[in-house]
């Protein structure tokens, strides 16, 4: 195989949570371009089918199922559906997160504290497990969840979030060592700063976002689209030897002053 044709995905199957915008919308157009048959997902089944109709009109194949990854019973519809209709899952993207606190650590509820998570650990954990057993049957598979560059570095005012996604980070890498045995490989992406809808209360903040362009060496924040192509690479044969990797796109948010 060329090492061009070793970014193929033709004939596989890619769950991508959170897909009907921002970030997660990029990394599932990314997918089918380069082949694969993706399934766009977010919680309203309206949005996604928006997704899927832009995808198809492109000549990208995608179908659309809603899941609300914090309910148990929608995850294994998800995942059974996937199974029913397109045969089998080869690729999960764990991208669906959520953030609803900004401030410090002691202001924030408890029922904030489970329902982060909820949401940003235990569903992509059950949502991994749920994908392993068609993963196996098919000899292998690549599961990618996407956590941020809070989850290495401790930012201002995210402290339940970032504490969340540095669970992510360790969950994968268990997940890497533990099933390496069945061909499946889990990485973790953290992206920066990137503008997106769920980031907007950082960089509608003219100050602060001056602040953050004056420290980044790239100084600027990311787009959505640019977090695609190192999915793309971990997620085809082209990435066959990562496994238990954490990679940031990120500006060089990790080395700033």
């Amino acid at each position: 195989m060329s090492i061009k044709q070793s970014f193929n995905l033709e004939g596989k199957v890619a769950i991508v949570t959170g897909s009907s915008k921002g970030i997660g919308k990029s990394i599932a157009k990314g997918l089918a371009e380069h082949g694969a048959t993706v399934v766009i997902s977010s919680r309203s089944q309206e949005a996604v089918d928006e997704v899927v109709k832009e995808f198809t009109s492109e000549n990208l194949k995608a179908i659309g199922i809603a899941c609300h990854i914090g309910k148990a019973d929608q995850r294994e519809h998800l995942v059974q559906k996937t199974i029913e209709t397109l045969g089998g899952i080869d690729i999960l993207i764990n991208n669906a997160a959520i953030n609803p606190i900004y401030g410090p650590l002691e202001d924030a509820e408890e029922a904030v504290f489970d329902k982060i998570m909820d949401v940003n650990v235990k569903a992509p954990w059950m949502l991994s497990n749920a994908v392993l057993p068609s993963m196996k049957n098919r000899g292998g598979g690549s599961i990618i969840n996407i956590a941020s560059v809070e989850a290495l570095h401790p930012g201002a005012g995210l402290g339940l979030y970032s504490t969340s996604k540095a669970a992510l980070l360790m969950l994968t890498k268990n997940q890497a060592k533990e099933w390496g045995k069945h061909g499946i490989r889990s990485n973790v992406l953290c992206p920066g700063l990137i503008k997106t809808k769920f980031s907007a209360a950082l960089w509608q903040n003219e100050q602060l976002l001056q602040k953050i362009e004056k420290t980044l060496p790239s100084a600027r924040m990311g787009m959505p689209d640019e977090m695609a192509g190192i999915v793309c690479l971990l997620a085809s044969d082209a990435g066959a030897y990562m496994t238990g990797g954490v990679y940031n796109a990120d500006g060089g948010y990790m080395i700033a002053g």
